[in-house]
């Protein structure tokens, strides 16, 4: 949850916050969840995950809209220190993973949720579905657009990996 809000924030006390604030919400509601999973899913398969990335995707929206309603300006970010063995390589490793969370932070709110959810939660399309509210095969057409996007804003045009 707090990886999930912190890519969707870019904040690490806004994402703590939210994580905490999605703990919560899912303890008070916990009598409300009702289990969805069914025996072709698979064994040990649950919509208790996708319920709770629900819940935090909520959270996060709200938190968002209280941000625009009460700016704040935001602390610097501590700058990473580099590997003494190879500066040159460490600084250029950063700064290709800057570029590309830079990417995906200008894309589509909907396109950035799947690319999170797929590649830093690792959830699975049926997964993302839930969380999202669409059909697998609509977040495997975000998933792919949004890798081409960050692709040709990376540079690299043609397919993405």
């Amino acid at each position: 949850m707090y990886s999930y809000a912190y890519y969707e924030l870019g904040d690490h006390h806004d994402a703590e916050d939210a994580t905490e604030r999605t703990f919560l919400a899912a303890l008070t509601n916990l009598d409300r969840f009702e289990e969805r999973a069914r025996p072709s899913d698979g064994e040990g398969a649950s919509t208790f995950r996708v319920w709770l990335f629900r819940i935090a995707r909520n959270v996060v929206a709200n938190q968002r809209r209280g941000r625009r309603r009460h700016p704040q300006a935001p602390l610097e970010a501590a700058a990473l220190v580099a590997d003494p063995l190879d500066i040159e390589g460490t600084t250029a490793v950063r700064d290709e993973a800057a570029a590309a969370w830079r990417a995906v932070g200008r894309l589509p709110a909907d396109r950035r949720r799947a690319i999170v959810l797929r590649f830093v939660e690792e959830m699975s399309t049926a997964e993302i579905a839930g969380v999202l509210g669409r059909s697998e095969g609509a977040v495997r057409v975000l998933i792919h657009r949004a890798l081409r996007t960050v692709a040709r804003d990376l540079g690299r045009p043609g397919r993405a990996r």
